[in-house]
């Protein structure tokens, strides 16, 4: 399998190293789901730096503290504490006190959550430990968490032990579309969006792919198989934060087939409203799902909104695998496979949407368009795939996204125009802008309209034309 080089971290690398280079003694809790690359980020940070890294497991409290003592011991070169381990957490605050005195050490306890569940006031022990002990210190402590849930609980939350503690935090999300063609170059665009539709920008899934493989083969492979690291990925990654995950399963799925909105999603589970509500409240706050407004609404609170999941392979999980997990088990992928081929060019366009308001930022940072919010826009009668809002020059950008095997016409530009001149955000020198985005390039009539009305056009295909 290929070793993918490093990508995309700058500002999180550049927020670690500012901090770093602070004296006194720091602790910075870094989160964000699981196989985001926070440990491929942090792994980063700490090369050539004096770092001891711990990774915790769901094992008793005796026996977290003696892999630790290991852990800590072999990178002082303590043998008796390699031999012996710690056998409390006071031994274990003042041995780090003493060593990090008056040098930089950087300790990594990655999946704090772990000692969490060994012992359920290890937050307020940690609390402790740094008022009497580390305060004074030059240790430079990162604590990394995959259970949002329980970071929030522990360690972010206002009310957390740890939260008036921290110096900084760090949630690391999932990388841009464009570290996708960073790490498959020889791929057209076309296909790097086909794998955006799948696996979103996960770093731990994309690196499991063939870059030699089509698409399906890619899917066959990576997915369908019921013993593969992804087949299972999403219903783990759930009941962890869930104890009993049937009832987000069965909402999550109908989001993923396209019931975004509460009452579609009341009528298509058969749970109560209220219910309804409550899990996709919770479901939020894990950040497993999104709600969306419409880009203009002023009173955002107000508005009911719409449901979309956070996660792209959730969202190609819960559509394709999740109704269809009875196939596989029985090892009928065959089935699944020509299910996910007739449908695939349509989900891909469902996402595709979401992949141009990413590419939007990468214009922007090219001084090709500027805005300060972006997203979509719709009434009960119309919808517009892209509104980009500018506050300082009363702009709005109105786009569409055609994932199409035709040539995006005239039609689909005049049509954006009069569905945008029913929106007036800007009371006073409103000016309008056009963004048209097409997997399968533009007529010449739409071409030539482009020139004469500056309106922009990104065929996928050559986007890397607008942005390198």
């Amino acid at each position: 399998m290929k070793e993918f080089k490093f990508v995309n971290r700058t500002s999180e690398l550049q927020t670690l190293e500012k901090l770093y280079n602070q004296p006194g003694f720091q602790i910075v809790p870094i989160y964000g789901r699981r196989r985001v690359g926070k440990t491929r980020l942090v792994k980063e940070f700490i090369k050539n730096k004096k770092a001891i890294y711990f990774l915790s497991d769901s094992i008793p409290q005796m026996q977290q503290l003696k892999n630790l003592g290991q852990s800590v011991g072999e990178f002082f070169n303590d043998v008796i504490l390699m031999q012996n381990g710690f056998t409390s957490w006071d031994q274990f605050f003042v041995y780090i006190k003493e060593k990090a005195q008056s040098q930089r050490i950087i300790l990594v306890i990655d999946e704090f959550p772990y000692l969490v569940i060994a012992n359920s006031v290890i937050a307020t022990i940690f609390q402790k430990g740094i008022d009497e002990y580390l305060k004074q210190t030059e240790l430079f402590l990162l604590l990394m968490g995959s259970s949002i849930g329980m970071m929030e609980k522990e360690v972010l939350h206002y009310k957390a032990p740890l939260y008036g503690r921290r110096t900084a935090s760090i949630e690391v999300k999932e990388m841009n579309l464009l570290s996708i063609h960073e790490m498959f170059p020889d791929k057209s665009f076309s296909d790097i969006i086909r794998l955006y539709a799948i696996f979103g920008t996960i770093p731990a899934y994309l690196e499991k792919i063939n870059q030699r493989k089509d698409v399906f083969s890619i899917i066959n492979e990576s997915i369908l198989e019921k013993y593969s690291f992804l087949y299972n990925e999403v219903d783990f990654i759930l009941r962890e934060e869930f104890r009993e995950p049937h009832n987000y399963f069965v909402i999550l799925k109908s989001i993923a087939l396209g019931k975004h909105k509460l009452s579609e999603i009341v009528n298509n589970t058969g749970f109560e409203k209220t219910m309804v509500s409550r899990y996709l409240d919770i479901l939020r706050s894990l950040h497993i799902i999104r709600k969306e407004i419409p880009i203009t609404e002023k009173n955002p609170e107000k508005s009911k909104g719409i449901y979309k999941l956070y996660d792209q392979y959730f969202n190609f999980w819960f559509k394709f695998i999740f109704p269809n997990r009875r196939w596989i088990e029985l090892g009928q992928t065959d089935i699944v496979l020509k299910k996910i081929k007739e449908e695939f060019e349509h989900h891909v366009s469902s996402v595709f949407e979401d992949a141009c308001i990413e590419l939007c930022y990468s214009l922007m940072k090219k001084n090709i368009m500027q805005f300060t919010r972006i997203g979509s826009w719709w009434s009960k009668t119309d919808q517009i795939d892209i509104v980009a809002l500018d506050d300082s020059s009363n702009t709005i950008w109105f786009g569409e996204c055609k994932w199409s095997t035709k040539k995006v016409g005239t039609n689909i530009y005049y049509d954006l125009l009069k569905k945008s001149h029913n929106i007036y955000y800007y009371p006073v020198n409103q000016k309008n802008k056009y963004i048209l985005f097409s997997k399968s390039g533009f007529t010449s009539d739409m071409i030539m309209i482009a020139k004469t009305n500056d309106v922009l056009l990104v065929d996928i295909n050559e986007i890397l034309d607008f942005i390198t």
